[in-house]
């Protein structure tokens, strides 16, 4: 195959993001290819702010902030062992994975 795989990884939760990160990483090693990453994207926060009250005091107010954690990964030099082996991987729930070849 010999064609590059390039991985991207979101979630609300970066111990999430890391864990499978990580597990990608021992997967596509034990293959054979070279894995270049996890290379960490910045991070997109969003803040909320909310009133506490709903008729009086004005002033005090309540901010929530959202954050989304990204990381990238680069498989080279893939074989099929690779590729199946990432079909078979099991990642966590909270965790958004995109894959382009």
């Amino acid at each position: 195959m010999s064609q590059r795989i390039r991985i991207k990884l979101k979630s609300y939760d970066y111990n999430l993001v890391d864990k499978s990160a990580e597990k990608i990483v021992k997967t596509v090693k034990t293959t054979g290819a070279v894995v270049n990453g996890p290379i960490p994207l910045p991070t997109n926060k969003k803040t909320f702010t909310v009133l506490r009250s709903t008729f009086v005091n004005k002033k005090s107010r309540e901010q929530f902030e959202l954050c989304s954690y990204k990381r990238l990964l680069d498989i080279y030099s893939t074989s099929s062992k690779t590729v199946d082996a990432l079909m078979k991987l099991e990642l966590p729930s909270g965790v958004e994975v995109e894959i382009k070849v």
